[in-house]
């Protein structure tokens, strides 16, 4: 089992008083289970009084593919600090 953030379970107690069914809340916490993850979730879901599952669940899906873009990046910035260091 994944270990959830504070912020994610705070993201699932919100979903839950937006009357969110409770194993809707748990999938999407256990795919936004870091603070920083989490906290965009939240940040959308204060927008509006309740949306549809199917936008959470995409919110859900373009959070973690900005994620997934953000650790890529360090990655490659970090294996082109890596060359630029042998290269002196």
């Amino acid at each position: 089992m994944i270990n959830k953030s504070e912020k994610s379970k705070e993201l699932y107690e919100i979903m839950l008083k937006k009357g969110y069914p409770a194993g809707f809340c748990d999938e999407i916490t256990k795919n936004l289970n870091t603070d920083f993850t989490a906290r965009r979730m939240i940040g959308y879901l204060m927008q509006y009084d309740k949306l549809p599952l199917e936008e959470v669940a995409d919110e859900m899906l373009a959070i973690l593919s900005d994620r997934n873009r953000i650790m890529e990046k360090k990655e490659l910035e970090a294996v082109n600090a890596r060359w630029n260091e042998m290269m002196r």
